[in-house]
């Protein structure tokens, strides 16, 4: 059947069959090709979508609690395969990181609220509160004295014409001491401020030209207990001067709040403060550029948030790590990922991806109408041979009714069984149904029992060839 047949019936075939089927076995190689692409593609872009994001945070000074605490939180992340990693930048100080920031050299950087930020910088965390807190010497009794000596500056009032030693070299430092000042009545430029490293504050309590001192950090800062400790040696017990401007201060510098210092939270005994002391606090933070994406600001606060405990048996100021406020009056603005998370307003995976699987199943479900429709059209010929197949074997019946001697039959019978593998054929292929190879079934039968009905009619009894028993 490699060429067009016509029967003496006028039933014409359709040419060439095994070239239709090499043909369509060809194509489906192909969609199956172009299947496995498109899956490839899919899992390609899977993995693009939840793969790690590991961001640049710029922190310093080298050996700096910032520092350790990041390099902390980047080693827990990294052990918990967490979607959002971190890659510390070491930087001279939070103003060099905050620069790399502005420049677009980090994704994140920490530093102080009340220093300058990019323009673009927003919160995503909240590193700690540091507490302002000022206290002047008492002064060592004298030899033979039982008294305790009274400390010359006893309010900030008494600060003016005086020397302040200030632990850190930030100017921010010495904007905020301008700040208390200023709204507390008294001339910021009547006081002199002298800066020392935190690494020195041996040198800070032996200079004897200061009048008062002035440290900023959390309430368990080690440099600030120390600070304290090594002056009541040099100089005798602090006396710790209250910013009672403070409510005004936070209302008129929203960077700054109110606080208050409990007592004995330096020291027990002696009480270091022995009454609770009202002052200012300002945050220490991680921000972001703007454009850092919401998804990966908001899994990095939901990450910070869920190991700081952690992370605190390694570096303790991890415990401080807390959520930032959400206030859209603040100062300095929170992230829309960090905020969607506080708020609970985070897109969950469907919300972020849903219309991607919408589209992709809208897609699947074209492409499979389409394969359909493409095996339809494909297997247009088999379906035919099959209806030509059923018409000539209603002709065929006739034909055997009226056959003469067995090598007719025989013939009829070839023709027959070769009809019968190309339809079995044909429904291996799914090209036919169920149905349609029923009603080829039931005419085949009417034809074998035609052959029968006229094998008994004749009188032809020469026994079939031994190799057409054996082939059928």
């Amino acid at each position: 059947m490699a060429a067009v047949m016509s029967s003496s019936d006028g039933i014409s075939e359709p040419r060439d069959l095994s070239a239709q089927r090499r043909k369509r076995r060809n194509t489906s190689l192909l969609v199956l090709a172009a299947g496995l692409l498109l899956f490839c593609a899919a899992a390609g872009s899977l993995y693009y979508v939840l793969r790690p994001v590991t961001l640049r945070i710029a922190v310093g000074p080298s050996g700096s609690d910032d520092q350790k605490l990041v390099e902390a939180l980047a080693r827990s992340f990294d052990i918990d395969r967490n979607a959002v990693r971190l890659s510390p930048i070491t930087t001279d100080g939070a103003v060099e990181s905050l620069g790399l920031l502005g420049a677009g050299k980090a994704d994140l950087a920490v530093g102080r609220g009340d220093l300058d930020m990019p323009r673009d910088a927003e919160t995503v965390a909240i590193v700690r509160k540091n507490f302002v807190v000022l206290w002047s010497p008492s002064g060592l009794p004298g030899k033979g004295s039982k008294r305790q000596p009274a400390p010359k500056i006893k309010t900030l009032d008494d600060l003016a014409g005086h020397r302040v030693g200030m632990i850190g070299k930030t100017p921010a430092n010495v904007a905020l001491l301008r700040v208390i000042l200023t709204e507390s009545g008294v001339a910021a430029d009547k006081v002199a401020v002298t800066q020392f490293g935190i690494n020195q504050i041996e040198e800070l309590a032996r200079d004897p030209n200061l009048d008062a001192y002035m440290a900023v950090g959390p309430l368990d800062s080690k440099i600030t207990i120390d600070a304290l400790a090594a002056t009541a040696r040099s100089r005798g017990e602090p006396k710790f001067l209250p910013i009672d401007v403070s409510d005004a201060i936070a209302q008129k510098h929203p960077l700054y709040e109110s606080e208050e210092i409990p007592g004995s939270i330096f020291n027990s005994n002696p009480a270091w403060p022995d009454d609770k002391v009202d002052t200012v606090s300002v945050n220490h933070l991680i921000v972001a550029r703007k454009a850092l994406s919401e998804t990966t600001v908001a899994e990095l606060a939901r990450q910070l948030l869920a190991v700081r405990h952690e992370v605190a048996r390694q570096v303790p100021g991890a415990a401080h790590i807390k959520k930032p406020d959400t206030d859209k009056d603040a100062e300095l603005p929170v992230h829309r990922g960090a905020a969607a998370y506080v708020d609970g307003n985070e897109r969950t995976f469907l919300d972020k991806y849903g219309d991607y699987f919408w589209f992709a199943l809208l897609l699947l479900s074209a492409l499979g109408s389409a394969w359909a429709w493409l095996l339809h059209f494909l297997r247009r010929d088999e379906r035919q041979l099959t209806t030509l197949h059923r018409d000539k074997l209603t002709d065929l019946i006739s034909r055997a009714r009226v056959a003469e001697t067995p090598e007719q039959l025989l013939a009829l019978q070839d023709e027959v069984d070769a009809m019968l593998r190309e339809t079995l054929a044909a429904y291996d292929d799914g090209a036919i149904e169920e149905g349609d190879l029923s009603t080829f079934n039931l005419a085949l039968g009417q034809f074998h029992h035609a052959v029968a009905e006229r094998r008994m009619g004749t009188n032809a009894s020469t026994p079939e060839p031994a190799a057409r028993l054996r082939a059928r």
